[in-house]
């Protein structure tokens, strides 16, 4: 997102208020923001609101005179990476449908070289109405790209589908637009988090791991057009919004759902910090009065080499955290487990962080990563493995 250029268009609609929050997040994310608003928008929100938040006069008028050459719809199309028109009301998707422009932000779609991604706000009858429907079909026809909307309550008092959508899914959806591409049409199955697994019915088993490398895997996936299906355990933080997700509490639900979704995917990414050994859960309560306590385990299956053993067409993913000989100790996991790649790092200074420093461990070299944050890590991950999928026709061949 940073640096940039969004065009954001705001039509007629009570949504229209929400506008400026999201014009403050994508400004905190290093977008530089145009809005431009219908003559509609204007009696929602006010424009001084979104030049105080954005940092630039709104635009309006396709026919200011002081504005370079003349021609807005074209100079302004130009510079943008994106156009964005959030919320979009049935009359401007109408517009859009049948290739009118009459305004500045109607021009704006028309005379576009970039991706158009549309974010519908609506009462649910417009939203259902066959003639919205109708031109959802025809701009999804021309390219242009939807986000939402939800169902919910609305400012009309009634309920249902035509809700502007959630932000941080829109946000997803916007990094999705911007994007690389490099994954699209691919399904990428993630597993992250810790497992629990109960000692007793009021204690348990598990490990420090936060999650949050798993997710950022997950987004970047996303942000380079992947299909993304994440399966979290106990995590620090929450899933992000607008990705398919499981929860799997425990290495007997994690196993269950790898292997109900494994065959439908293109690749599988194992960050999740799975237990190694499982206790002999005891029913009730174990009881304080003995001065050591014995604790009987045993050793767990390994999802991830029983998975690549069973899927072989699956292009396979494994995390190795470390004390000792990192490198060493993932070239071992990568040939015993008959993986295509292990991302490698020394447990001090990266379980729960914000940062870490990684090596990856594939078939023909090692490569290292200087400690960045886990965001930074996700995009040099994915792009590992485009660069070894596509080396090894992954890319064309995979399952569809």
């Amino acid at each position: 997102m940073l640096n940039k250029k969004i065009i954001l268009g705001i039509t007629g609609s009570i949504a229209a208020y929400k506008a400026a929050e999201l014009t403050r997040t994508l400004k905190k994310m290093g977008a530089d923001v145009q809005v431009v608003m219908t003559a509609s928008a204007k009696e929602f929100i006010s424009p001084l609101t979104l030049q105080a938040l954005s940092g630039k006069p709104v635009l309006e008028n396709m026919w200011e005179p002081s504005k370079g050459n003349g021609m807005q719809h074209i100079s302004l199309s130009r510079m943008a990476d994106l156009i964005l028109i959030a919320p979009a009301s049935a009359n401007f998707i109408a517009k859009l449908a049948n290739g009118l422009a009459d305004d500045l932000l109607s021009n704006l779609c028309l005379a576009r070289n970039c991706p158009l991604l549309i974010a519908p706000a609506m009462n649910k009858e417009m939203w259902l109405n066959p003639a919205t429907q109708r031109n959802i079909k025809l701009i999804q026809n021309d390219s242009i790209e939807l986000s939402g909307p939800e169902s919910g309550d609305q400012a009309c008092g009634e309920e249902g589908f035509g809700r502007l959508i959630d932000e941080k899914i829109l946000i997803l959806d916007i990094k999705r637009a911007l994007g690389t591409k490099e994954f699209i049409n691919k399904k990428i199955l993630i597993s992250c988090g810790a497992t629990v697994e109960r000692i007793d019915d009021a204690r348990a088993i598990t490990n420090l791991s936060s999650g949050r490398m798993g997710f950022n895997i997950a987004e970047a996936a996303v942000t380079m057009g992947a299909d993304v299906t994440i399966i979290y355990g106990r995590t620090d933080m929450y899933p992000p919004k607008g990705i398919n997700q499981f929860y799997a509490p425990n290495h007997k639900e994690m196993s269950r759902a790898v292997k109900a979704n494994a065959a439908s995917h293109d690749i599988f990414i194992s960050v999740a910090a799975i237990s190694d050994y499982l206790p002999n859960r005891t029913n009730g309560k174990i009881k304080k009065k003995d001065k050591i306590l014995n604790l009987e385990l045993t050793k767990s299956v390994d999802i991830l080499a029983e998975t690549a053993s069973e899927f072989s067409k699956l292009f396979c993913v494994g995390f190795a955290a470390e004390s000792e000989s990192i490198i060493k100790n993932g070239q071992l996991k990568l040939k015993s487990k008959k993986l295509d790649l292990v991302v490698a790092n020394s447990i001090e200074g990266s379980m729960g962080e914000l940062s870490a420093e990684i090596y990856l461990i594939d078939r023909k070299e090692v490569t290292h990563v200087t400690k960045r944050d886990k965001s930074e890590l996700g995009f040099e991950i994915m792009k590992h493995i485009y660069k070894l999928t596509k080396s090894k026709g992954y890319i064309n061949d995979l399952i569809n």
